[in-house]
């Protein structure tokens, strides 16, 4: 299947498996993918990531993260998501322009020249870069 914006399919595929209280969710893989894999795992929004080896494509698997809220109700740690630069579209932001999401409750995540960071590092490392997208 071709999909014009795999990062958007990405973070549709998440919301969809959310909105169904799935424990996990498999996407085609990529670098780039993987690296926004890791950023959520690293940030407390999914439990974890693997990467299977597949024909005809390597598979990503993300185990989705929920809170208890009494006997049987879910609560995902994921509130939102929401893309930013699309490809019809690009967003770049300098180092003092990095948005802070949800007045710091959620996080930025960006392209820079160093790799895919959260907004906090990168305007640590005062660097900018492509706004892919927020989650909170």
């Amino acid at each position: 299947m071709m999909v014009g914006d795999p990062i958007a399919d990405m973070l549709t595929r998440i919301r969809n498996a959310l909105a169904r209280s799935a424990d996990e969710v498999a996407i085609p893989s990529s670098r780039m993918k993987v690296e926004i894999a890791r950023i959520l795992a690293e940030e407390g929004y999914i439990e974890s990531y693997a990467v299977e080896e597949g024909r005809p494509f390597p598979v990503l698997r993300l185990r989705l993260k929920y809170k208890r809220e009494g006997t049987r109700l879910r609560r995902p740690a994921i509130q939102g998501l929401r893309r930013v630069s699309t490809s019809s579209r690009r967003v770049y932001v300098g180092a003092d322009e990095i948005p802070s999401t949800r007045g710091g409750l959620g996080i930025a995540v960006l392209s820079t020249s160093h790799g895919v960071m959260t907004g906090r590092q990168a305007r640590k490392l005062g660097i900018g870069g492509e706004l892919l997208y927020e989650v909170w």
